[in-house]
């Protein structure tokens, strides 16, 4: 049997990003089966959740944590896995997800 080889012509295949930097439209939070819970009292503020949040879902005001954006938060657990342990224990740990 013969081989072949296939030439493959060089086109030039162009796209238009009408709405460029609208990922804050879609809200992707519904996709998670877990979720991060914040316990305010075990915070220790050093923003380790904040850093390493892939979805910038963390939510910091004046150099504090506040909080978590549920709305784009996928529950991958990275700010709990980054999380440290103080005496009183972890501020975020992950839950399973009640819908």
């Amino acid at each position: 049997m013969k081989k072949t080889w296939k030439v493959l012509k060089e086109e030039s295949f162009g796209a238009i990003i009408k709405d460029a930097g609208n990922s804050r439209e879609f809200k992707t939070g519904s996709w998670r089966t877990k979720k991060p819970v914040w316990n305010e009292n075990a915070c220790t503020h050093c923003l380790f959740c904040w850093l390493y949040c892939p979805d910038s879902c963390i939510i910091v005001e004046n150099g504090k944590m506040k909080g978590i954006d549920y709305n784009y938060c996928k529950g991958c657990g990275l700010c709990a896995s980054v999380c440290p342990t103080t005496k009183k224990g972890k501020a975020i740990k992950m839950e399973e997800e009640v819908l």
